[in-house]
């Protein structure tokens, strides 16, 4: 089974986790979250992170990120070069979450790409119609 790693500026992958949770009303995968703020030493991060990556199995993982270029996702990509069998999702949404969660008895690469399909899917403008 797929487990999940959730890095993220603060305690938005916290918060995001405990919602998807509430929505759903489990979690049906092992998920952990590491919280990033602007004080934290990123090599210590990354020291906690890979502790984390291993407390989850140290394979089969799937890291997401909020923001693609910044720390939580910088760390993200090292775990990707230091694990074998993980990938990284940069972007968290909650329909990104919650569809994840949805399919989690599904293998990783068909995770990923629901993980990946929701959260672009979860994202449109609406415009109500005008009337004529």
């Amino acid at each position: 089974m797929t487990a999940v790693l959730l890095i993220t500026h603060g305690r938005v992958g916290e918060a995001m986790l405990a919602m998807a949770v509430e929505t759903l009303g489990k979690c049906p995968v092992a998920a952990k979250c590491l919280a990033v703020t602007a004080d934290d030493d990123p090599s210590e991060l990354l020291d906690q992170a890979r502790q984390m990556i291993a407390d989850l199995g140290g394979d089969n993982v799937i890291v997401l990120t909020d923001l693609f270029g910044s720390t939580p996702s910088n760390i993200a990509a090292r775990l990707v070069q230091d694990f074998n069998g993980l990938v990284m999702i940069a972007g968290l949404n909650i329909p990104m979450l919650i569809r994840l969660l949805n399919y989690a008895d599904q293998e990783m690469p068909v995770l990923v790409e629901k993980a990946v399909d929701g959260g672009r899917d979860g994202i449109f403008i609406y415009e109500p119609e005008s009337e004529v």
